[in-house]
């Protein structure tokens, strides 16, 4: 079955990986990136539709919507693969701290908006966390890290903000038809990294990068879940990693933060 995708973060790393596989499989692939030069150049090599917005602005995301909704009636999978960590604490223009921005308010408001057409699709949501999501610890009156901050720290909050996102959307939404997952890709050699702290750009940018996974590698299992069933390959609601179920941080399993979370986010992105 031949599947209409959007993949942000389509210009680098995993998702550009993500979006060659998925073109060489057949599918209508649509590739979202930041950069306008980048993301054309992908989408003409990989022969496939683009889009831009930087995540930094939610106006761009707003627009973003709109631009799916008029160019796509069907949207069989949303992949939120966009995000990155930051080095020093940064203010977005919309007045949030910039990893929570990037990597978990953009990509809500983005699924939200669109949610009456992923309910109409039966569409699957699928957002890339990260192993250090185990590490990661929320305070819902401090989303945006004004008591404390560390690179690391907020990007590990916001890897766990990721999949209690999906926990909630699965929770809100299932019955509706729509699939939501998420998957941890492990480290993979890419631009990652690149704007953050010493200890990042020394295990991505130096010879220790070799030690770590090829961005197809690391995109495979976003691969399967974009390209499969629901339900009879993989199940909703669930954290995937190497294609198969895997442990998450225990506060995943934390009905009330996820309802918090989702309510404050909710707030922050009007």
């Amino acid at each position: 079955m031949t599947k209409t995708i959007i993949i942000t973060g389509a210009s680098d790393g995993i998702g550009r990986a993500a979006a060659g596989a998925l073109v060489k499989a057949g599918h209508n692939v649509v590739a979202v990136g930041r950069s306008p030069e980048k993301t054309r150049a992908i989408a003409e090599e990989l022969g496939c539709r683009w889009h831009t917005a930087d995540f930094a602005r939610l106006k761009d995301v707003r627009r973003l919507a709109d631009e799916l909704l008029e160019h796509y009636p069907v949207i069989d999978v949303l992949c939120n693969n966009a995000g990155g960590i930051m080095g020093s604490r940064r203010i977005t223009a919309d007045g949030h701290e910039m990893t929570f921005q990037v990597n978990h308010l953009a990509p809500f408001l983005l699924t939200k908006l669109m949610l009456p057409r992923l309910i109409a699709s039966k569409a699957t949501v699928v957002v890339t966390s990260s192993s250090v999501n185990r590490r990661g610890r929320l305070q819902l009156d401090d989303l945006d890290g004004q008591r404390k901050y560390s690179a690391i720290g907020a990007y590990s909050a916001a890897k766990l903000a990721n999949i209690l996102f999906i926990r909630e959307l699965h929770r809100k939404y299932s019955d509706a038809g729509v699939a939501g997952v998420s998957f941890e890709p492990g480290p993979v050699a890419s631009n990652f990294g690149a704007g953050s702290t010493l200890l990042m750009r020394l295990v991505y940018h130096t010879v220790a990068s070799r030690l770590l996974l090829s961005p197809e590698q690391g995109a495979d299992t976003l691969v399967w879940l974009a390209s499969t069933r629901p339900g009879a390959d993989w199940w909703p609601g669930l954290h995937y990693g190497k294609r198969k179920p895997v442990s998450a941080n225990h506060l995943a399993e934390d009905t009330a933060l996820g309802e918090g979370l989702w309510e404050h986010t909710e707030r922050m992105a009007q």
